[in-house]
C-alpha cells in the first residue's frame, strides 16, 4: 500500500515516527513526570527513621521599675530601681524517633510498591502511545490511499461521461445513459470530498500523536513476529506480564501496607528529645545560663475519638477494592487479547478475500467494457462495474491497513509494545535512574535535572 503525501520530503517511516512518538508525546512525557513525583515518596517516607533538627532564636527588651517604702512608712521616703535588660537567646533541639509500631517501615514499603506501580503505569502509557502513533500512521496511509483511488475514480468517469455524451450525440445511446453517468460522477465526486476530509483528520491524529507533520509515508509491515504463536500462548504471557496487572497488584500491596501505617497510631511511640540553649539577661544584667537536656518519652494513646480506628476499617475496604479491581484488570487484558487477536485474523481473511475481489472486479470491469462497445452491455452496466472495482480496492487497502494496527493491537494487549521491543532508535527512558539519585537525598531543593 503506497502512502505519499502532498509535499515532496524525506521520507518517513513507521520506525522512526514511533521513535519520535517515544522521545516527544506530551502524554507519554506527562506520565514520566508523574512517575518522577512518586519517587518522592520514597525519601519521604525515610525521613521517619532520621533526626528532625530546629534551632531557635529570640531577643527582646524589659524594663523594669519597683518603689518600695524605705524605713516606716510615715517618713515618706522610697526606694526606687529601674532595671533594663535585653534578654535573648538561642537554642537548638534534635528529636529522634526510636519506636513507632512500625509505622515508618510499612510507609517505606508503601513508598516503595507506590513507585513500581507508577512504573508499570508508564510502561503501559508507552504502550498506549505507540499504539496510538501506529494507528495515525496506517490511518493517514489508508486515507491517502483511498483519496487516491477516488480521485482516480473521478478522472475515469469524467472520460467516461464524456464518451457517453459523445455516443447520445450519434445516437448510440439514449438521455437515461447520460443521466446516469452524470450521477455516478457526481457521486464520485463527492466521495473524493469525503476522502480529503478524512485524511485531513488522520493528518490532525498524526501531528497529534507523533509531533510532526506527516510527509512521505513509506509502507509498514506488521509485527506477527513479535507476537506468540498461539491465542493461549498470547494469554498466558498477557495475564502474567501486562503492565496494567502489575500496577493494579502493586496497588493491592500499597492499599495493605496503608492498612499498617494507619493501625500504627493505636500503639505506643518512644522518641528522645535532646536540647541545647544559651540564654543572656533572663533575670538580671548581664547573666549568662547554658542548659541543656535530654528526654525520653513514651506516649500511648489511649482513645483519640474513634478516628483512628475508622481510618484503619476504611483502609481495609479500600485494600479490598483494590483486589477486586485486580481481577477486573485481568478480565479487561483477557478480553482485550482475545478481541485484538480476532481482529488480526479477521484482517487477513478480509486482505486475500479483497485480493480475490480486485482480481475478480478488474477483469469483469474490461470485459463489461469491452461488451459495451458491441452493445451487448449498458452504460449502467460499466458504471456499475467500475464501483465495484473502486470499492475492492478499497476494502482491500482497509484490510491492509487493519492488520497491520491490529499486529501492534495484540502486541499491546499482551503487554510487549515497547520501544526496546521494536528497537526503536531512540534513547531509552530509564524511570530508575531518577529514583536512584533522589532515594538517598538529606537535603536540596533542586530537582536531578537542575530544576
Amino acid at each position: 500500500m503506497s502512502g505519499g503525501w502532498a509535499l515532496p520530503a524525506a521520507a518517513q517511516s513507521m520506525e522512526a515516527a514511533l521513535a519520535r512518538a517515544y522521545s516527544g508525546n506530551p502524554t507519554l512525557n506527562a506520565q514520566r513526570a508523574s512517575v518522577r513525583a512518586v519517587d518522592e515518596n520514597v525519601p519521604q517516607a525515610l525521613s521517619g527513621y532520621r533526626p528532625r533538627i530546629q534551632a531557635s532564636a529570640d531577643i527582646g527588651a524589659s524594663i523594669l521599675e519597683t518603689d518600695t517604702p524605705a524605713g516606716s512608712t510615715s517618713s515618706g521616703f522610697h526606694n526606687r530601681t529601674t532595671s533594663r535588660l535585653a534578654p535573648r537567646g538561642a537554642g537548638v533541639s534534635i528529636t529522634q524517633n526510636i519506636f513507632d509500631a512500625g509505622k515508618t517501615r510499612n510507609s517505606v514499603g508503601q513508598s516503595e510498591s507506590q513507585v513500581l506501580g507508577a512504573r508499570a503505569t508508564l510502561r503501559n502509557t508507552e504502550q498506549n502511545v505507540l499504539l496510538d502513533g501506529a494507528t495515525s500512521y496506517m490511518n493517514v496511509l489508508r486515507d491517502t490511499a483511498i483519496l487516491s483511488l477516488n480521485r482516480n475514480n473521478v478522472e475515469v468517469l469524467e472520460e467516461q461521461l464524456r464518451q457517453t455524451r459523445d455516443r447520445f450525440q450519434v445516437g448510440e445511446v439514449t438521455r437515461t445513459d447520460v443521466a446516469q453517468a452524470e450521477a455516478r460522477l457526481s457521486s464520485a465526486q463527492s466521495q473524493a470530498i469525503l476522502a480529503e476530509s478524512n485524511l485531513k483528520t488522520s493528518v490532525a491524529r498524526f501531528r497529534q500523536n507523533i509531533g510532526i507533520e506527516p510527509r512521505s509515508l513509506t509502507p509498514a509491515r506488521p509485527v506477527e513476529s513479535l507476537l506468540p504463536k498461539s491465542l493461549p500462548l498470547a494469554l498466558t504471557h498477557a495475564l502474567g506480564s501486562h503492565p496494567a496487572i502489575i500496577a493494579a497488584l502493586h496497588g493491592v500491596d500499597a492499599a495493605e501496607l496503608q492498612v499498617k501505617v494507619t493501625e500504627a497510631d493505636l500503639y505506643p511511640t518512644i522518641g528522645v528529645t535532646g536540647t541545647v540553649q544559651q540564654r543572656y539577661d533572663s533575670t538580671f544584667f548581664g547573666d549568662n545560663r547554658l542548659s541543656a537536656s535530654i528526654v525520653g518519652a513514651l506516649t500511648i494513646p489511649i482513645y483519640e475519638g474513634g478516628q483512628v480506628y475508622s481510618r484503619t476499617r476504611q483502609a481495609k475496604e479500600t485494600a479490598g477494592q483494590r483486589r477486586i479491581e485486580v481481577d477486573t484488570q485481568r478480565d479487561t487484558v483477557r478480553a482485550a487479547v482475545v478481541s485484538a487477536w480476532g481482529g488480526l485474523e479477521a484482517a487477513k481473511a478480509q486482505i486475500i478475500a479483497a485480493q480475490a475481489q480486485v482480481e475478480a472486479s478488474s477483469t469483469a470491469l474490461a470485459g463489461v467494457r469491452e461488451e459495451a462497445k458491441v452493445g451487448q452491455r449498458t452504460t449502467l452496466d460499466v458504471l456499475n462495474a467500475q464501483q465495484e472495482l473502486v470499492s475492492a480496492r478499497s476494502s482491500l487497502v482497509t484490510a491492509q491497513r487493519d492488520r497491520v494496527v491490529a499486529s501492534y493491537a495484540v502486541l499491546s494487549a499482551i503487554g510487549k509494545l515497547s520501544s526496546e521491543t521494536l528497537k526503536l532508535k531512540a534513547q531509552s527512558y530509564e524511570p530508575r535512574q531518577h529514583y536512584d539519585q533522589v532515594k538517598g537525598l538529606l537535603w536540596g531543593t533542586q530537582t536531578p535535572d537542575g530544576r
